[in-house]
């Protein structure tokens, strides 16, 4: 799977990743019986980039986002986040370096609807122990596009734009590594490509890596590069697709 468009500027790899899976696999145990979520995947996520991760229903690409975010420990293999394993931190080492390292969007956007737009944001900062400081916060929430917005309740927001919110929560505490797991599996297709841009930028303009998970080819086309994933296993890749290139390369997957 290799795409010849060149559509955007593919960062350059650094000597140490942002993000490495080193042969991780995870099982899960039940009356019923195992399932192998993840076989051994190894990939390397380079600093400043945008990986798109996609596979059918249960290919693992969830498990797959889920260890890498520190959120579930892999049964084997190694996570590192810049060069720190994960696998060997406590978890209140775990849960600090995730407050400071790592931003999270997911498809439920999990604001506190008893607070302002501004408290929601200005939370994780207040969870590592930093006193938020009101030009941080207003400069973000201008980089989302919600300048007047920062008194408002979630519940007096869109869909749309309680998802900002939920993106500058992320982005305040400017994150090494931003997680997205299907961000845009709610919204409308206008606003969809408005939070794929807000991502796009985090990668272009501030140098984050983004690791999102998505079903959906359009978003995926944001991607410098798709990751594919079937039966708990990395089954291809393909770099700077288009959205038409990236469906092709699922319907051949899927017909394997």
């Amino acid at each position: 799977m290799t795409s010849t468009a060149p559509t955007r500027q593919y960062a350059e790899p650094s000597e140490t990743p942002a993000l490495l899976l080193d042969g991780i696999t995870k099982t899960y145990r039940s009356k019923a019986g195992t399932v192998d979520a993840l076989r051994g995947v190894t990939h390397q996520f380079a600093r400043g980039s945008f990986t798109a991760v996609m596979g059918a229903s249960g290919s693992g690409k969830s498990t797959l986002l889920q260890c890498a975010a520190g959120l579930d420990r892999p049964t084997t293999g190694a996570v590192l986040l810049g060069g720190v394993g994960l696998q060997d931190l406590s978890e209140v080492e775990l849960t600090k370096l995730r407050r400071q390292q790592m931003g999270f969007v997911f498809q439920a956007y999990n604001l506190l609807p008893a607070l302002t737009v501004y408290d929601n944001v200005a939370l994780p900062l207040r969870l590592t122990g930093r006193r938020p400081r009101r030009e941080v916060v207003d400069q973000v929430l201008a980089q989302v596009g919600l300048e007047g917005k920062a008194r408002r309740r979630p519940a007096e927001l869109s869909g749309g734009q309680q998802q900002r919110v939920a993106i500058a929560r992320a982005l305040v505490t400017k994150p090494a590594v931003f997680f997205a797991d299907e961000p845009t599996g709610a919204l409308d297709s206008s606003t969809s490509r408005q939070i794929l841009g807000l991502l796009r930028e985090a990668t272009d303009l501030a140098g984050q890596t983004v690791v999102m998970v998505t079903h959906d080819p359009v978003a995926a086309g944001y991607a410098e590069r798709v990751l594919f994933l079937s039966d708990g296993l990395v089954a291809g890749s393909l770099d700077r697709g288009t959205p038409q290139q990236i469906a092709a390369a699922m319907s051949e997957l899927e017909e394997r």
